[in-house]
């Protein structure tokens, strides 16, 4: 695919894995939308990219707001090229285990990981099937892969993401709008180390503060080669894309023990994420 003749959406540009890829799709010549909630960070973004993209702020997690700026942006489109929607916004909940998970904590990350993909998609897929031509790519994870302890809602959006995008690839087959469902491992943004803080007060400073430590020492990933490949993904149309030998590792594991994995992983989770 020549991202020349494309415009792609991003959501969750200002930081992260969605910075890279709006920077890495502008240097491939794509016209890119830019979007994130955090208008400081996404003028930053702009800024390294030479100045060259559309930005707009947008919260995924309003559906007031998407609908909005989909009536904004979709009159501005060309037709001619491919619009490649990039589902990548995404947030993380410190809570513990689900039973120590308040359920608007529950809610606040689905309304932004799971429903900011099925809104944006749904305000942004008729374009696409009035021109018989696009792509949606969502990022999942890993954790749409395996269930994870004291990841109830994180898993919950994430397999979710990847049922969906099953879902729309069936659905689509006879038209020439494309899905690609992204499972990253462990990327070195800042995540782990800005995620929310649940109502029971089960994680404590000290427990936090080594979450985010250990996710950083286990995050092998740069954004910049993740955004790499997840652009060549798109260009070669695969329906799935893993980032990271650990992306790999896990599905391996899913596939050969679909039941007995979570003994498994358990094992390596713990000793990755022990306290020093």
């Amino acid at each position: 695919m020549n991202f020349q003749q494309t415009t792609i959406l991003i959501t969750g540009a200002g930081a992260g894995i969605g910075r890279e890829l709006a920077k890495q799709a502008a240097e491939q010549g794509a016209q890119v939308i830019a979007t994130d909630v955090n208008e400081i960070t996404l003028a930053e973004t702009n800024l390294l990219a030479g100045g060259i993209l559309r930005t707009y702020p947008l919260d995924v997690a309003n559906a007031t707001a998407i609908q909005q700026f989909a009536d904004q942006i979709t009159p501005t489109l060309d037709p001619v090229r491919r619009l490649i929607l990039i589902n990548n916004a995404g947030v993380a909940l410190g809570s513990g285990p689900f039973s120590e998970t308040h359920l608007d904590d529950f809610e606040w990350l689905l309304n932004i990981n799971l429903w900011g993909v099925v809104r944006m998609t749904k305000a942004f897929l008729p374009f696409m099937l009035t021109h018989n031509r696009g792509h949606i790519v969502n990022i999942s994870s890993v954790f749409g892969l395996a269930g994870v302890e004291n990841q109830s809602a994180y898993c919950t959006a994430k397999f979710g993401v990847r049922g969906f995008s099953d879902v729309l690839r069936m659905e689509l087959l006879d038209t020439d709008v494309r899905v690609t469902c992204v499972h990253p491992g462990g990327i070195g943004t800042n995540i782990a180390a800005a995620a929310k803080r649940g109502k029971g007060g089960f994680i404590t400073d000290a427990m936090h503060r080594q979450g985010a430590a250990s996710f950083a020492k286990a995050a092998k990933t740069t954004p910049q080669e993740a955004a790499r490949v997840i652009l060549d993904g798109v260009a070669r149309q695969k329906a799935r894309v893993l980032i990271g030998n650990d992306a790999r590792q896990i599905e391996w594991i899913t596939r050969l023990f679909p039941t007995r994995y979570v003994a498994i992983l358990r094992k390596q989770i713990q000793k990755a994420f022990a306290t020093e």
